[in-house]
Formats: C-alpha cells, sequence, structure tokens
C-alpha cells in the first residue's frame, strides 16, 4: 500500500506512467464513514494519500478512473459485498512476524505450564489470535503450547484458532508456507522441529503442528456474533490502534466474555489505558499487557 504512479497500457501496447486520480475532500470523507461503519478502522487525514494509492490499485485493476464511481460499486448490493471482499486486502495491514513481541509469548509459556493439571480429554487448551494476518501469530502460539505441553499426560491436547476480516490473508494462514527471512526470529531448534524447507528458501509448518491451526474469517465489530466460548488464552496485540478508543474497551468487554475462568488475554502494550473489567484481574509484568479473567 504504497503511493506513487501507475501504468497504464497506452493504445499502440507501449506501457507508459500514469499518474493517480486525485481524491477531493468530500470523496475522502465518504470512503473515511464508510471504513469505520464496516470495520471499525479510523483512518486518520494523515493517511490520506495512503488510502488514495490503495483504492487506486485496485480502480485501475477494474478500469475505474474516478473514486466516487468506485465508491457507488463498493456500496451497490451484494455485488458490491464481493466487490468490498475483494478490496480490503488492498485497505488491510499484513504486518506481522513470528513471535512478535517476544515477552508475550515468554508469558504465555510460563501460563500453559501452569495450566497442564486441568488439562483432560474433556477441556483441551484453546487459544486465539485475534487479527491473525497471514498466521505468524497464531502458528507461534500453536509453538509454545506443544512445547509447554511436551512431556506432560496430554500434549496434543490444545488447538489454535485464527481470525482475520482479509480472505487473502487467510488463505496464506492455510497454506502455512514462509519465505527464510519470516524464520529469523525463531530459534533454530524450532525451525529444525516445526518447520520442513521446500523449494527456494521457503519453510512449510509442520503437518503435525498446522492440523493444530484453523483460521476463519470474523470482522471484529461482529464479535458478538463470533461461536467462541471457554478460550483459555486470547492474543489481541497490534489490532487495537487502528480503532477509536471507546471502541477499543468495546472489543476488549467482548473478548472477556469468550474467556474461560483463569483465562488469559494478551494486548499490545501501550494499545489501551486505564481499561478495566470486574471480571478481569491485571498480571503483574512491566513488559506485558495481559489480564487474568477470574474463577468465579
Amino acid at each position: 500500500m504504497i503511493g506513487g504512479e501507475g501504468r497504464g497500457m497506452q493504445s499502440d501496447g507501449t506501457w507508459a506512467l500514469r499518474p493517480l486520480a486525485e481524491m477531493s475532500v468530500q470523496e475522502f470523507r465518504d470512503w473515511q464513514v464508510l471504513l469505520e461503519d464496516r470495520t471499525g478502522l479510523v483512518l486518520s487525514d494523515q493517511r490520506r494519500a495512503l488510502l488514495q494509492a490503495s483504492l487506486s490499485a485496485r480502480m485501475r485493476e477494474l478500469n475505474i478512473a474516478d473514486y466516487s464511481s468506485y465508491y457507488r460499486q463498493v456500496t451497490d448490493g451484494l455485488k458490491g459485498a464481493v466487490e468490498w471482499s475483494n478490496l480490503l486486502d488492498h485497505l488491510t495491514v499484513q504486518e506481522t512476524r513470528f513471535f512478535r513481541h517476544r515477552p508475550s509469548f515468554e508469558m504465555l509459556d510460563s501460563y500453559l505450564r501452569g495450566r497442564i493439571p486441568e488439562i483432560s480429554s474433556r477441556h483441551p487448551l484453546a487459544l486465539w489470535s485475534v487479527g491473525c494476518s497471514t498466521g505468524e501469530e497464531s502458528y507461534s502460539l500453536a509453538i509454545v503450547a506443544a512445547e509447554a505441553l511436551q512431556g506432560s499426560q496430554h500434549p496434543e491436547l490444545f488447538g489454535v484458532t485464527g481470525t482475520d476480516i482479509s480472505l487473502n490473508a487467510l488463505s496464506k494462514a492455510r497454506n502455512a508456507d514462509y519465505g527464510a527471512r519470516r524464520l529469523e526470529q525463531i530459534d533454530a531448534e524450532f525451525i529444525e522441529r516445526y518447520f520442513e524447507p521446500f523449494g527456494a528458501g521457503r519453510y512449510k509448518v509442520k503437518v503435525d503442528l498446522a492440523s493444530r491451526v484453523c483460521f476463519a474469517r470474523l470482522n471484529v465489530l461482529e464479535l458478538a456474533k463470533a461461536p467462541f466460548t471457554g478460550v483459555d488464552v486470547i492474543f489481541c496485540q497490534n489490532l487495537l490502534i487502528y480503532f477509536r478508543r471507546w471502541r477499543r474497551r468495546e472489543i476488549l468487554n467482548r473478548l472477556v466474555e469468550r474467556l474461560a475462568p483463569g483465562g488469559l488475554l494478551v494486548i499490545g502494550v501501550g494499545e489501551v489505558v486505564d481499561w478495566q473489567h470486574p471480571d478481569m484481574l491485571p498480571v503483574a509484568d512491566d513488559q506485558v499487557l495481559a489480564f487474568i479473567r477470574k474463577n468465579v
């Protein structure tokens, strides 16, 4: 999603640079409102050029010349809903990495090891990555769970669910293959244990681990409809920063409803300030923003 110039085909078949269309103040406002209404994402005035570049990339694919015409297409009934889904792949940020913010995963490891006595065939551990993007966080959660439960009576009793609004990101997550640079933050022993090389400089998550991870499309504005209950661990990192403060609290309150008693909620450091919930206790850790649901 980088602004700039695009290429257009001339009548003689040669390529020439074609400048991006200009977006009026009113057009930008219309797109701001649409994005917030449908996804909750807040686009500041400073990101106008970014929106313009992202929209233009999709508009060129459809040979649409102006933002107002494309807006009408995106909001036009069922056909518009299909195009909206395609557009989201141009608009949503898909920047992530394995073990992003390592202190959070170190806390998770300690937490899971403490839950081992409770694990049984009637209560396997359930972990959820909210805003999973292309799957790196989800597989990181699975690796930590596999390591924590290794040697216990029930090493296989855990599952990870990753949810995201982007179908394109979810497709990449399900493929479970990544370039070598994406694995730079992973310990060498974990790479050997949980990944297998294939192709030129690429690695695929091994089937044993990948089979414990599933992915589903979910708009966080629709958490009330999400079929999740009794979740042991919820990671919601680097997502809330894109929402208004009141909506961040609303999302967190919905996530609390999905947590099991004693469940762990991990949030990106600095994403919320002074959030409190009567059912949640803050975890004493200077490097991680996390809460435990009270046993009731």
